[in-house]
């Protein structure tokens, strides 16, 4: 036998469990009885303020979560689509606009379609009720899916992603770095030169830093 009352259901063998809508879900976040003017993009609003909230409850904090939104923002816009109609090939054209057009870094890529995975595996949890809530309120089928998959995206492979010109020694070639910097002081000092101090001052420096 299951009862219901405001805020908690019964169970005959587990007796009163509590039941509370998780932050940025659907029923928190959409106001019912109201007849929008234009349902889309306030479907829209509304899921991403519930992003917003879900993130707060987690801990983030407003300069990770401010970035995320503008991104989902600029992801709509590229696509002229609505979340509960994206598919995965969006991902791979904006994937391949943002390496072909804009040049950027792989990196940079990878850190923006995390974000966006994030985004839809928020809109796809079952537990905060946005797909339910698409189809009640746009028609059987349209709800989120998951979009970002492991054929689709930038797998991190690397330890370091940058220009190779720019990229942090190795251990062998900052040892060899060191030992050349020592060489410097020997040379100095064998040739009785001035400049012995300063090469083992700069030697110390490098070793310090």
């Amino acid at each position: 036998m299951i009862l219901a009352l405001e805020g908690c259901t019964f169970s005959g063998e587990e007796g009163w469990v509590a039941r509370r809508d998780l932050e940025g879900s659907a029923r928190l976040e959409l106001v019912s009885g109201v007849v929008q003017l234009h349902p889309q993009d306030a479907m829209v609003e509304a899921m991403l303020r519930g992003w917003r909230a879900q993130q707060i409850a987690r801990g983030l904090q407003v300069h990770t979560i401010e970035p995320r939104e503008r991104l989902m923002r600029r992801f709509i816009e590229f696509t002229k689509e609505y979340p509960w109609t994206w598919l995965p090939g969006n991902v791979e054209d904006w994937t391949l606009w943002m390496t072909s057009e804009k040049h950027l870094a792989p990196a940079t890529i990878r850190g923006y379609q995390t974000d966006l995975r994030l985004f839809s595996e928020y809109l796809c949890d079952a537990r905060y009720g946005w797909a339910a809530a698409c189809e009640e309120q746009f028609g059987i089928g349209k709800h989120p899916v998951p979009i970002c998959h492991e054929w689709n995206t930038i797998v991190h492979l690397n330890d370091y992603e940058g220009d190779p010109e720019a990229r942090p020694f190795t251990r062998g070639q900052l040892q060899r770095f060191l030992d050349y910097a020592d060489e410097q002081v020997e040379r100095a000092v064998r040739a009785k030169r001035k400049g012995a101090l300063a090469a083992y001052r700069d030697a110390t420096l490098f070793k310090v830093m």
